[in-house]
Formats: C-alpha cells, structure tokens, sequence
C-alpha cells in the first residue's frame, strides 16, 4: 500500500479504496497496527474505517492469540 499522507483528509473514492483494502487485509488476518504502520496512518485513522466499515474485531491478541488459548 502507498504511504498516505499524514493530518491530510481521504476522502471520496481514496478513502472507499483505503477502507476495502483494510477491511481485506484484516480479515486475511493482518493486524490493526501493522495496516497503520504500513500506511503511514494511525491507529485510530485505521480502526475508524474498519468500524465504518462494519468490521467485527477480533479479541486481544488477534488470531494468533486465540489459537493459543485454545491447545
């Protein structure tokens, strides 16, 4: 993904093609922090379009988390 520019707006169609890509990196099971670092966002910036979005969330710890507490 390309760097967005920080404190500048996504609007219109960025933010639609921003907002499909998050949503299908996070569910393939890329974390929220990891899409913020590799899009130069924030945290908040990245979990806002994902609940937008209608993203339900994975617990703490992610997937990996999960799979751990289950063996």
């Amino acid at each position: 993904m390309t760097k967005l520019s920080k404190g500048k707006r996504v609007r219109g169609e960025l933010r639609r093609e921003v907002q499909q890509s998050f949503v299908e990196r996070y569910q393939a099971g890329e974390s929220i922090r990891s899409l913020a670092a590799d899009s130069g966002r924030s945290y908040g910036f990245v979990q806002a379009l994902l609940k937008d979005a209608g993203v339900t969330f994975r617990p703490r710890g992610g997937a990996l988390g999960a799979k751990e507490k289950t063996t």
